[in-house]
């Protein structure tokens, strides 16, 4: 436990997962919903999650890596705050979808299912997104872009480190002038 008394959020997300496995774990299919729910809570699936499912489920880790590697709504590594997940189905490729793609890789450095160092942003190819009358089309997090031109592929992440600075610049204002008793470093899950 953390200073105080109190668990850490690191040990609360355990907790949860706990709690999770307690209740899908003995059900037909409960692997994919405690993954889920797992990736829920840590934002990935790590390596470390992995095994601690595996141990509680009573299951090998060969098994729960093979699921968490099997379907593609899983990730295994961290990814960035934003997703650039370019639709990559026959009406976005026919309309340019592979070009909008190479421009992201080029202005963010980075390949298909890799993320930034400063962990801002992971790029995504992905199929149907459902919205082939914008083509090509892209989803950032949550928010659909269509009729997206590789012109227009800088300006609309530099939108989003723009959004990321007002946002740091918001967070510092609101910081405490010491640190809260916390902030502690969290203890392994074991």
């Amino acid at each position: 436990m953390a200073d105080g008394g109190k668990l850490s959020p690191f040990e609360l997300r355990y907790r949860s997962l706990d709690k999770i496995i307690e209740k899908y774990g003995d059900r037909p299919g409960g692997l994919i919903r405690v993954l889920q729910k797992a990736q829920d809570l840590f934002g990935y699936l790590s390596r470390e999650v992995q095994i601690y499912v595996a141990d509680k489920m009573c299951l090998p880790i060969a098994h729960v890596h093979g699921v968490a590697t099997f379907y593609s709504g899983f990730v295994t590594a961290p990814r960035g705050k934003y997703t650039c997940s370019i639709c990559m189905g026959t009406a976005c490729y026919v309309k340019g979808a592979q070009d909008v793609l190479d421009r992201f890789k080029k202005v963010l450095g980075i390949g298909e299912d890799e993320t930034t160092e400063d962990r801002l942003f992971t790029l995504r190819a992905t199929r149907c997104i459902g919205a082939c009358s914008l083509a090509p089309v892209l989803a950032v997090n949550e928010d659909v872009h269509g009729h997206v031109t590789v012109d227009e592929v800088a300006p609309l992440i530099e939108s989003y480190r723009a959004q990321e600075t007002r946002e740091d610049g918001d967070r510092i204002a609101d910081e405490p002038d010491r640190p809260r008793a916390d902030q502690g470093a969290a203890p392994p899950p074991y």
